[in-house]
């Protein structure tokens, strides 16, 4: 399997940006089949009022506006968490080919966890998945976060 280490420490960094603007901290990254970034995102659900700000959402659309198409074949995206329904679907639409994602998501993850969007065969395409990549360092971010947000709240 190819050490996707490089492109999960892209990811992360996008994801400390969400975590220093107090977003979920979700980071992803598109890149293209020679391993440039085309794409790049963080959560900014809080910041722009917008249930659909999720970091994939802005990657993936910031990759398709930098290649000029709505379809990513030979393109890997990288994010920290597995992604949710929404995501999964944008996945599938824009024809991603490779998913690489970091944290498993027990609650709304929908790359094999709750459900199996980007596996399913009954939709026009399948990119290849791989889970758990840099999961720990993934997942201890996200738990420092709600941490953080519980001391804020008083819980």
């Amino acid at each position: 399997m190819i050490d996707f280490t490089f492109f999960m420490e892209l990811a992360l960094r996008e994801a400390i940006k969400a975590f220093e603007c107090k977003e979920v901290p979700v980071g992803a990254v598109v890149l293209d089949s020679n391993g440039h970034v085309i794409g790049r995102g963080y959560n900014q659900v809080e910041t722009l009022c917008d249930a659909t700000a999720h970091a994939e959402m802005i990657a993936l659309t910031a990759a398709m506006a930098t290649i000029g198409s709505k379809y990513l074949k030979e393109c890997t995206l990288a994010v920290t968490l597995e992604p949710c329904p929404m995501c999964a679907g944008a996945i599938v639409n824009a024809k991603v080919g490779r998913v690489i994602f970091g944290a498993y998501d027990p609650k709304m993850g929908a790359s094999g966890t709750v459900l199996n969007v980007t596996g399913c065969k009954q939709l026009n395409h399948q990119p290849e998945v791989f889970g758990g990549i840099m999961e720990n360092k993934c997942q201890n971010l996200l738990q420092d976060f709600f941490r953080e947000l519980r001391k804020r709240s008083g819980q």
